[in-house]
């Protein structure tokens, strides 16, 4: 009877640990070396305010440069999965809009692949760069 009771509890303890697991997959802050890019996201609660431009109010996230303070902003991201999510995408003056997915790779690293719509694009020596239509990213937080 014992055993029993300690293999159930053991049991729930497991199953729990693999709940919170997957509630911080898509919540945290991801970087790019190659392009010193950046993105701050909570998917689970939507309660990202964007630095400086707090008027936007609280969203699912943003793509920021570490060089300059435009910012693409995340209206709306839905897990489909337990490694991927949808998200739709406007840069902050809202000319310009995309669909992009986001996927956690068994290694740790995620892979941001834009969609359908524009290409998302930096400033760079005053210059316009595009970002490459796959970009992967390390999770740092």
């Amino acid at each position: 009877m014992k055993k029993n009771i300690i293999i159930m509890g053991l049991l729930f303890m497991t199953l729990k640990g693999f709940a919170q697991a997957d509630s911080t997959t898509f919540k945290g802050h991801l970087y790019n070396n190659e392009y010193e890019v950046y993105i701050d996201m909570n998917f689970y609660k939507n309660d990202i305010l964007v630095p400086h431009q707090e008027i936007f109010g609280k969203i699912a996230g943003f793509f920021g440069d570490i060089h300059d303070g435009r910012k693409w902003l995340f209206t709306s991201a839905k897990i489909v999965n337990k490694k991927n999510a949808q998200i739709e995408i406007i840069n902050d003056y809202g000319s310009e809009d995309l669909e992009a997915t986001l996927t956690c790779n068994p290694d740790g690293t995620y892979t941001l692949t834009q969609g359908k719509g524009s290409t998302i694009k930096i400033v760079r020596n005053r210059k316009w760069v595009k970002i490459p239509k796959i970009l992967v990213f390390k999770k740092t937080r």
